[in-house]
């Protein structure tokens, strides 16, 4: 694979997949209005740099929760993977664990829990989806215990389903009602079509197969799905979910101060600042644009991560000059393993790595602890004062 950036994996990715499959990727939710702003809030966001610095050596690590990762970006949950290249799920953890990031498996994955503690023991989180039968979560959690993962990402920002009407358009919805114009398309991405095939079409969704009437049939495993995770979620869940698992717990999309501040007072241990993508509320702010107040509100009790709209090294970069202590991609890395399988996702993985290293060079930061609010564009004189680092 010949991809420089971002934008190569994504037109790579889109020769391979039919439209059903790469508009699911690619979609947000409605007119679209938050995935636009997602990616012009980074690009509002100047990175100011200081010369005469030595930056001959330069150090990516970052801490997460006690362990030292390589780099300070890791792999966002992405369900359905296996519908855009068979075996997606594991090949992302792979990648993630030979780069020593972390993978997050989405709660709507094609691999299992234990799948994936196999694959990636030390590098695995899961993304719980919250079900409506309250005993399904709570086995979830007990699967994730008993496999040894270390993190626990309960996703917040799903009260309802959304409005994806890229899907709807191509009949990519529950019950599956694919119009004869999307199969016809489907049919000039003849390596995609065959990899289908060859795998038995429709991937089972195997982390809810035990709670489904016939677990072994796909269409009926993702109509559970869609029936039980639209759950009336409330901080009372969140306290029992918390009291439930025993280690690392992290929200994830948390957009506003109040909300961060409760996770704080509940024990949370991380937040992920997120608007999931784009793809519920269309007109979500950025995460980057609340990450500021929620990093004043909370920054000092609670790890601060963040995804939605990373595009760049340079993205990541001004996300640290704003509170984050980690960041997560989605689309980057689903690009990458959707064109071209585990090296797709290796090589995803290692642009992100080469885009950090020079930012990191361009802008004198020898290492991640030096970023601050002070290398980032000001307004006036006295916000430069008041963004000094003592």
């Amino acid at each position: 694979m010949q991809a420089l950036n971002y934008d190569d994996l994504r037109r790579m990715a889109k020769r391979r997949l039919p439209k059903v499959a790469f508009d699911f990727i690619e979609g947000g939710v409605e007119d679209e209005v938050g995935l636009a702003r997602n990616y012009s809030a980074f690009d509002k966001a100047s990175l100011v740099p200081k010369y005469l610095v030595d930056v001959s050596t330069r150090d990516q690590t970052a801490q997460l929760f006690g362990r030292t990762y390589s780099h300070p970006f890791g792999i966002a949950p992405t369900g359905g993977s296996g519908f855009f290249r068979p075996g997606a799920d594991l090949m992302l953890a792979q990648a993630a664990r030979d780069a020593n990031v972390p993978f997050i498996m989405s709660g709507a994955s094609t691999a299992s829990i234990e799948d994936l503690a196999r694959t990636a023991p030390d590098h695995g989180w899961y993304q719980l989806y919250a079900a409506r039968d309250k005993k399904i979560s709570e086995d979830m959690i007990r699967r994730a215990k008993d496999a040894g993962l270390s993190t626990l990402v309960l996703t917040v920002d799903v009260p309802v389903h959304s409005n994806r009407e890229r899907n709807r358009r191509n009949g990519y919805s529950r019950p599956l009602n694919l119009p004869l114009k999307t199969k016809l398309e489907a049919l000039l991405h003849p390596a995609w079509i065959a990899e289908y095939v060859r795998t038995g079409g429709q991937p089972l969704l195997p982390n809810w197969a035990p709670y489904a009437s016939n677990g072994k049939d796909a269409e009926t495993v993702a109509s559970l799905v869609a029936a039980q995770t639209t759950a009336p979620l409330t901080w009372d869940d969140v306290k029992r979910f918390r009291d439930l698992w025993p280690r690392k717990f992290v929200l994830k999309g948390i957009m506003h101060p109040d909300d961060a501040r409760r996770c704080a007072a509940l024990g949370v241990d991380g937040i992920m600042v997120s608007n999931h993508g784009a793809r519920q509320l269309d007109r979500a702010p950025s995460p980057i644009e609340v990450l500021p107040a929620i990093n004043e509100a909370v920054g000092d009790k609670v790890t601060l991560m963040l995804d939605s709209g990373v595009r760049r090294g340079a993205d990541i970069m001004a996300a640290f000059c704003l509170g984050a202590k980690f960041v997560f991609v989605g689309r980057w890395t689903l690009y990458g393993v959707a064109a071209g399988g585990l090296p797709g996702a290796k090589q995803a993985l290692d642009i992100m790595r080469n885009e950090v290293d020079l930012s990191m060079g361009q802008m004198g930061v020898p290492n991640l602890q030096t970023l601050g609010a002070d290398y980032l564009m000001w307004d006036r004189p006295e916000d430069l004062q008041r963004n000094r680092r003592p």
